[in-house]
């Protein structure tokens, strides 16, 4: 079965709320790797590589996020990364 690999932006209240830390134990869950990090601007960048129902499963938690954070908008588009091993937060 191949991996995919998808990039999300979420923005809202997404910093300073535990977002990253939630996202990367939602991850673990779903044995998905990649990386939760705040950006600049306020809103925070999930790169996650797995298994197509997985990723579906992530993307559907981030509409919420975790139980202080309030999600206004999630974009999400295809991407290439390759290597990923584990999920951070940075």
């Amino acid at each position: 079965m191949s991996q995919l690999c998808r990039r999300f932006l979420v923005s809202g209240k997404v910093q300073g709320v535990w977002f990253r830390e939630s996202t990367r134990r939602q991850a673990v869950k779903l044995n998905l790797a990649g990386r939760a990090t705040n950006l600049p601007d306020g809103r925070v960048e999930v790169v996650a590589a797995g298994r197509e129902s997985d990723i579906n499963a992530l993307a559907a938690w981030l509409q919420r996020g975790p139980r202080l954070a309030r999600v206004d908008r999630v974009s999400e588009e295809t991407a290439e990364e390759t290597g990923l091993s584990g999920f951070y937060t940075a």
